[in-house]
């Protein structure tokens, strides 16, 4: 697999060398997994520097729950909750921050702030160009996800992925953002059922010719399914056999919850599945 540096400002990450690791970092109170566990700054801090010390090369900081049926919350309450923590983080601690917002304005905060990465699940296709024309200006790298209201899907679901991705690209191109700083994630969770997830995860490789791939399926529903429907927090070993799955099948990036477990085990999925030089 070739080696591709993408700058995020003044720090850069390295694709294909081996996996990275994306800690997920919910300052929310109803997240699915974490929600209410570190809402406060002194928690949050405590949780990246674990993160950090775990093995984490980015931390991916959210002021708002996706889950389904979630409450949408105001731009001002979610740049309140994000930008103290991303600000701390950014002075303190040496690691690359993602800010997991489709809100054009919370993103420019966060940037502000000390963000080197938008992590969009929207993929610039929810506010009409404005977070497009925010990631053009600020010339960081974008992580856009594949998303949609409903899991209705009349043809192929690889192929309805490939096709929001190319809406994706053409409007990246209309604003001109570099395509070489788009990381693409397949959105596990988002607009799919449980088999569509699996189908997914199992068909990931299909996607490698479009880019950088994230894969986000950590403590998913769909995981729980497979285990005679665990809880969220007994999900780890289906999150950690993702991970192998999607370093099997060529992702660039995992975003998870308990990163010692799944470093670990990319460690040796990088060692058996990845070329070296």
């Amino acid at each position: 697999m070739k080696m591709k540096k993408i700058s995020c400002g003044k720090k850069e990450i390295i694709l294909g060398q081996r996996t990275l690791i994306m800690g997920i970092l919910n300052v929310t109170p109803d997240s699915f997994s974490d929600g209410g566990k570190y809402n406060n700054l002194d928690a949050a801090m405590k949780q990246a520097e674990k993160l950090i010390a775990d093995g984490a090369d980015i931390i991916d900081i959210g002021g708002e729950s996706t889950r389904p049926g979630h409450t949408q919350i105001t731009v001002e309450e979610e740049i309140s909750r994000v930008v103290p923590i991303v600000e701390k983080i950014s002075k303190e601690l040496n690691t690359i921050i993602s800010i997991d917002t489709y809100k054009h304005e919370v993103a420019k905060e966060a940037v502000k702030a000390g963000a080197d990465i938008i992590n969009d699940i929207w993929g610039l296709q929810y506010d009409k160009g404005e977070m497009a024309k925010f990631v053009k200006e600020c010339n960081l790298p974008l992580i856009a996800m594949h998303n949609q209201n409903d899991e209705i899907y009349n043809k192929d679901i690889m192929l309805v992925l490939r096709e929001f991705f190319e809406k994706t690209y053409k409007i990246a191109d209309e604003y001109g953002i570099d395509r070489n700083k788009i990381i693409l994630d397949p959105g596990l969770g988002f607009g799919k059922n449980s088999e569509q997830n699996i189908e997914v995860l199992s068909r990931l490789e299909e996607l490698n010719d479009m880019g950088p791939i994230l894969l986000g399926a950590s403590k998913k529903r769909f995981i729980g399914k497979l285990l005679n429907d665990l809880p969220f927090d007994e999900r780890v070993e289906g999150t950690v056999a993702t991970t192998v799955i999607g370093i099997q099948k060529g992702v660039d990036i995992v975003r998870v919850h308990n990163v010692l477990e799944n470093k670990r085990a990319s460690l040796v999925a990088d060692g058996i599945y990845r070329k070296r030089g």
